[in-house]
């Protein structure tokens, strides 16, 4: 079968009036009995998806579910969660995903904002829901994924129920039937929480049609095809999983494969036994598995692009020769404006780069606009290091319930994004980092995510972190906490002899200190601000001159 292109892709489907719901409909109208979601072992068609989306809107009218309504789910992913989230984006409800991993306080906060009427847990997650939700003075209705959920829907009798499944080549534009009330391109469809890493999180919402171009833009991204099997193995509370695996096999009328968490010694083994084609990592991902033994890996896997945000130099390695993966595509998004820029899929590839910005697969529909800025706010020239300013159509509609946040992080239509970068000549952008994790040092401006790369390329890192400590001499001195892996021989002495020839002087920390785990956000980024706020690291540390 020839590859077609992004466009022909998208050309396969009837319209769906850029709703989510009118979008899984003309997907199961091309191909209903092709597998949509492939989860613990089962496939689920996508026909058999739409009619299991149709009881749980029903199920969710019943509930008194309406229109603007949040809802949360706070469950590890599962074929069950992609059929809530459908359905309550049908109602013209909005999904909220809360990290299964949250504590009391975290949730509280989160619950407390938000609102919602009802959350879908599990038996586990419940109970720090229902302790959340007391703290915060809410009462929303519970459901427990799995048996009491499937339950429930086999109680939802068909012939009882007003609408049942309408034409799928309307897609969107198939008036409602009496009572229903439907769902727009514009209705919000998601309040996604950020990590929280600078204060407290904030609620980035976004539209049905936003998440519907994400999806398109990560057909072009990556050459998606409707025989391409998506591995997702990180959590959909996190943009990649939701925005990229999710709706980009949505958009493709693609497959997608699911696991409840990420497991790095049953990863290859489950690429395998799937059929899966394309996978989606983060740095932390990627390094773990180059870092496993070769005895999990299983040649006979099939997967043959990867898109990473980011893949450092010696990842990208390691997936060509050992796991034998062709294309590898690093890309850079936000959850306030997704999918921004890639390196190209069919090249050139620059290791190191975030690529240029993405164009939508039509070309009548533009996408991104970056630009580097100066501390003034100028636009900078090309080999100047700035902070990145974009714009986007698929721009978040705001922080939920709080406008002066919103307003803050604009400047006309371009978003401030706080991290730094560069624009080079050949038109394609180098993440430096973000605002918070430049280290002021002799005068000079250090990026920490190139030391924290650096040293987590040693055989005996497991994960390292740079953070700024205050010198003796007014500016910062550079720590670095450091996981071995387990069974490591490494000194810190040892570790600082491989800085000193791996880094420039000025770029050598003057601490490392080893520990058994780093903090980590929901979203699995090591979590710097607590390193900073933890000051016993630096009495812990060794000190180098």
């Amino acid at each position: 079968m020839r590859e077609l292109a992004p466009l022909d892709v998208l050309r396969l489907y009837p319209s769906h009036g850029n709703t989510l719901w009118g979008l899984a409909k003309s997907r199961a109208h091309a191909h209903p009995t092709r597998t949509f979601l492939y989860f613990d072992g089962r496939e689920l068609g996508w026909r058999d998806f739409c009619r299991r989306v149709e009881k749980a809107r029903w199920l969710l009218r019943r509930l008194g579910v309406a229109r603007g309504d949040r809802v949360g789910i706070m469950a590890p992913n599962s074929a069950d969660y992609v059929v809530v989230m459908f359905a309550v984006a049908a109602a013209g409800a909005i999904t909220l995903p809360i990290s299964p991993a949250l504590t009391v306080p975290e949730a509280t906060y989160i619950i407390g904002h938000a609102k919602p009427v009802l959350i879908f847990c599990t038996a586990e997650t419940k109970v720090v829901a229902r302790a959340a939700a007391g703290q915060a003075a809410v009462a929303p209705a519970m459901i427990t994924m799995g048996r009491e959920f499937g339950d429930r829907l086999a109680s939802v009798d068909d012939g009882a129920r007003p609408g049942k499944m309408s034409n799928p080549r309307a897609g969107a534009d198939t008036p409602p039937t009496a009572g229903e009330r439907g769902s727009a391109a514009d209705d919000t469809a998601l309040i996604l929480y950020t990590s929280g890493t600078t204060g407290l999180p904030k609620g980035v919402m976004h539209s049905q049609a936003s998440m519907i171009m994400t999806g398109e833009l990560f057909v072009e991204r990556m050459g998606l095809q409707p025989t391409d099997r998506l591995l997702c193995v990180l959590p959909f509370y996190h943009i990649n999983a939701l925005l990229y695996s999710l709706m980009g096999a949505m958009a493709a009328g693609a497959s997608l494969v699911l696991t409840p968490r990420f497991s790095a010694s049953g990863f290859w083994k489950l690429a395998a036994a799937s059929g899966a084609t394309e996978a989606n990592i983060i740095a932390t991902v990627g390094r773990i598995l180059c870092k496993r033994p070769r005895s999990e890996f299983v040649p006979s896997h099939r997967i043959t692009k990867v898109y990473g945000a980011p893949i450092p130099a010696d990842v990208y390695k390691t997936f060509r020769e050992d796991f034998h993966i062709a294309t590898l595509v690093e890309g850079y998004g936000l959850s306030e404006a997704p999918g921004l820029s890639s390196n190209p899929f069919r090249g050139p590839q620059k290791i190191g780069s975030i690529g240029v910005p993405t164009r939508h697969p039509d070309p009548a529909r533009p996408y991104a606009e970056m630009k580097i800025v100066d501390e003034a706010g100028r636009a900078a020239p090309a080999g100047t290091v700035g902070e990145l300013y974009v714009a986007t159509p698929a721009m978040m509609q705001g922080y939920y319930l709080d406008p002066d946040a919103t307003a803050a992080s604009f400047q006309g239509k371009w978003f401030r994004t706080g991290d730094i970068a560069v624009r080079e000549r050949d038109g394609f952008y180098r993440f430096v980092a973000r605002k918070k994790d430049i280290i002021r040092r002799r005068g000079e401006n250090i990026s920490g995510a190139e030391i924290d790369d650096v040293i987590s390329q040693h055989p005996e890192v497991q994960v390292a972190a740079s953070v700024a400590v205050a010198s003796d001499m007014g500016e910062d001195e550079i720590l670095v906490a450091v996981t071995p892996r387990p069974g490591s021989l490494l000194t810190e002495r040892s570790l600082h002899d491989w800085c000193v020839d791996k880094l420039n002087s000025i770029k050598v920390p003057r601490y490392i200190v080893f520990v058994d785990s780093l903090p980590y956000t929901p979203s699995h980024r090591v979590a710097k601000y607590r390193l900073r706020a933890d000051e016993s690291l630096r009495k812990r540390a060794v000190k180098f001159s």
